[in-house]
């Protein structure tokens, strides 16, 4: 059912914000996108963002006329006060408080309230972000509690009533997979495999089954071991199905 909320989706480029964005154009009435500079070292993604917008467009004339405008804000100043892999040409390396170093303090919280700045003066009351709490590297403004709290800081600050929704929040990358094909089929699926940009290194080279990346970072474990996870799974219904 098409709901009459409209939605503001935080958009990377990557394999997870572009299944939250089928997400939410099967559900809103008009959806915006917003993605941010912050000098990731990973910075192909906000290059690959405008065709895989283009190439979303193109899977349905419905979700085309859904779609509205995209924001990019430049939010550098994350880059020059903090110290982590995603910033900075490190390898990355657990730390000694428990998180991989490629944990950017404060990152999803502040990329959550611009989100809602930006929400609140275009007239959007969901934001739509791709935080998750099965695969995850420990993140803490990954967690539910934190987007919940949150939520709760954003409307008592601005006096509004945004909902914060996190589809991806409880599924592991497998399902994730799984939840772009039943949103947008396997042009979806085949559409996140060849265009979108997950891995931390930046690595853009040869194009493997699960996608573009080095195979060897932690984005791109997940990725892979989910994707290997997915096609397990759509062979054996393949194999299983009747012959007529």
């Amino acid at each position: 059912m098409l709901h009459t909320d409209t939605a503001l989706v935080l958009f990377s480029g990557g394999q997870d914000s572009t299944t939250c964005l089928a997400w939410a154009l099967g559900r809103y009435a008009r959806v915006e996108t917003i993605g941010f500079d912050y000098g990731q070292r990973h910075a192909i993604e906000l290059t690959v963002r405008p065709a895989v917008l283009a190439g979303v467009r193109a899977l349905s004339h419905e979700w085309d006329a859904r779609l509205g405008e995209d924001h990019v804000v430049d939010l550098s100043v994350i880059g020059r006060i903090s110290e982590s892999a995603l910033t900075s040409n490190v390898d990355i390396a657990m730390q000694e408080n428990g998180l991989p170093n490629t944990f950017v303090p404060g990152r999803n919280l502040l990329f959550m309230t611009v989100a809602a700045a930006l929400a609140y003066r275009r007239g959007l009351n969901v934001l739509v972000g791709g935080m998750c709490e099965t695969d995850f590297s420990g993140y803490p403004d990954c967690r539910d509690d934190s987007m919940k709290a949150l939520q709760v800081a954003l409307n008592l600050g601005m006096a509004t009533r945004l909902k914060i929704e996190t589809p991806l929040m409880w599924i592991d990358k497998k399902q994730t997979w799984e939840l772009a094909k039943s949103a947008g089929g396997s042009a979806l699926v085949d559409l996140i495999r060849e265009q979108t940009h997950t891995c931390y290194l930046g690595e853009r080279g040869a194009l493997h089954a699960w996608g573009y990346g080095c195979g060897t970072c932690p984005a791109c474990e997940l990725r892979a071991r989910g994707y290997a996870q997915f096609a397990a799974g759509m062979a054996g219904v393949i194999a299983a199905a009747p012959v007529s």
